[in-house]
């Protein structure tokens, strides 16, 4: 998936008024993201994320990897971008279900399974892809 396609599928997802919106969010997300995993781990999705993202995620997983739940996921989403929780809860699922078109299904399992129960559905899943 291309840069432009991944915005354009964010935007249709989470009904943002613009590209630019879009972009703000899936930054933050894939942020918050990456700050929640292995720097294996984020490494390795970096690598197969268009564009100007794999960067973003590689920087943002440098560090070794915070332990929160899903709330506290959408807490940090919501501070970053000024939105409520909710509306956090709603940004995250827009690009993370994204995420999981974009990457390969080993890779989404992978990911998956590093992070607690409750993360499977911001990314569209009920369960580890097959």
């Amino acid at each position: 998936m291309r840069y432009d396609e991944f915005l354009a599928q964010v935007r249709e997802r989470g009904e943002y008024r613009d590209r630019q919106e879009a972009e703000q969010v899936t930054w933050v997300v894939l942020s918050v993201l990456a700050n929640r995993i292995s720097p294996v781990k984020a490494g390795e999705l970096a690598a197969q994320l268009p564009g100007p993202l794999g960067p973003v995620v590689a920087e943002a997983g440098e560090d070794e990897p915070e332990t929160f739940g899903v709330g506290r996921f959408c807490e940090r989403v919501a501070a970053q971008t000024g939105a409520r929780p909710r509306t956090a809860e709603w940004d995250a699922s827009a690009v993370l279900s994204t995420l999981a078109d974009a990457v390969s299904g080993g890779e989404l399992n992978q990911l998956i399974s590093q992070l607690p129960s409750g993360y499977a559905a911001l990314f569209g899943k009920a369960e580890l892809s097959r």
